[in-house]
This record gives structure tokens, C-alpha cells and sequence, in this order.
């Protein structure tokens, strides 16, 4: 199984590289290949906070994944522009069996249209643009899965959809191996008084 991350300049570091750890874990454990990054547009991007990475592929390279994740960031909103993208995008996923949108990866998904007619989420602060559109169900949860499209809230919830797709996919007694292997236990503890603001999500509204 090929199970590739797209890539772009200004894309949210933990967004991708969360889930990466998973998937690296699982590839040694020979139940897929090892991950790749296909770029959307720079083969060195720089990401939201300044860390390099190196891009295997280029979205017009003749590679089709299995599965594609799809990160976010301030980048996402650029990419988004190019119509190429875009329409890679859409051809991509018709022949992916799951594509996972993390964080604001949500624009690059709402404008290639794979969110239309899904429940879906992201970042808490981009929940309110997303309910704007009347093509999808929004739903105020740590992530989603609808058919074959995930998505998940802002950029460490990235790792609990991807743990969920490997039990999903592969059974919970992989997935539990891996979370183990990542000593992937977040702490329950909410520091001060941040997340009491109007914009807070449910879930995490019920966490309080």
C-alpha cells in the first residue's frame, strides 16, 4: 500500500509530520510502503514555521497512492489557486481508497470538491468559514470519517485520525502496536483558560 503526504511551501509542520511517524512506524512493520511526499508546488518547500523538506515526487509525476494525506497551513490557501492542483486533486483521489484532510488541508478538499455532501471538520478557527458552505455537514469533533474522506481539527489531531484510520484499516491490534511503539498517550490536562472562548469546539467544550 502507498501512503503519500502531499507537500507545499507554508504547510503546517506537525501536520504532516505527526502522522508521518505513524505511517513510517507501520512501513517497518512491512504493511505498507514507505511514505513519500508529492509536492504541490516547490521540491524543497519550507514549511509554516521555517523546517525544510524535500519532496520524493511532483504532482504531475505519473504516481497514483492508495492513500493521500492532505496537510494544512497558510500554504494551503495559496495552492488552492492553481487550477492544476486542483484538478490533480480530484483525479487523484477518484482512485484513492482513503484521502484524510488535516487542519486547514480543508481548502485544498473543499475546493477539489471531496467534501461535498460529507461530514467533515477542521481547525476550530476555520469552522465557521466551513459552515458558510452548504454542501457539507459540519461536525465540531476531533475527526471525522465519512465513506472514504477523513478530517480531522487543527494540526496534532492529525495523529489521532491517523491512528484511527490504521485500526480502521488494519485492525486494533496494529494500531494499538503503534501507538505504542510512538508512546502516542496525550495527556488530559488543559492548561489555563485559552480554550474558554466563544470559538471552542464541542469536543472539546466537553473535555472542560
Amino acid at each position: 500500500m502507498k501512503i503519500y503526504f502531499l507537500i507545499y511551501d507554508k504547510a503546517e509542520e506537525l501536520d504532516l509530520v505527526g502522522s508521518w511517524e505513524l505511517i513510517g512506524l507501520l512501513a517497518e512493520k512491512g504493511l505498507c510502503e514507505k511514505p513519500k511526499l508529492i509536492s504541490l508546488n516547490s521540491m524543497t518547500p519550507s514549511g509554516e514555521h521555517g523546517m525544510r523538506f524535500s519532496a520524493d515526487y511532483h504532482f504531475t509525476d505519473p504516481v497514483q497512492p492508495d492513500v493521500l494525506f492532505v496537510p494544512g497551513g497558510s500554504g494551503a490557501r495559496i495552492a488552492m489557486e492553481d487550477l492544476d492542483v486542483i484538478n490533480y486533486l480530484k483525479k487523484t483521489a477518484e482512485n484513492c481508497h482513503s484521502v484524510l484532510s488535516i487542519c486547514t488541508g480543508m481548502y485544498l478538499m473543499q475546493k477539489a470538491g471531496l467534501f461535498k455532501h460529507k461530514k467533515v471538520t477542521t481547525h476550530w478557527a476555520f469552522l465557521e468559514h466551513l459552515k458558510k458552505d452548504n454542501t457539507v455537514t459540519v461536525v465540531e469533533d476531533r475527526f471525522v470519517k465519512d465513506g472514504n474522506i477523513w478530517s480531522c481539527a487543527g494540526v496534532s489531531a492529525g495523529m489521532d485520525m491517523c491512528l484511527a484510520f490504521i485500526a480502521d484499516y488494519f485492525g486494533e491490534d496494529v494500531a494499538s502496536t503503534i501507538q505504542l511503539d510512538a508512546e502516542y498517550y496525550p495527556s488530559p490536562i488543559i492548561y489555563g483558560d485559552a480554550h474558554k472562548n466563544s470559538a471552542t469546539p464541542n469536543y472539546i467544550e466537553k473535555l472542560r
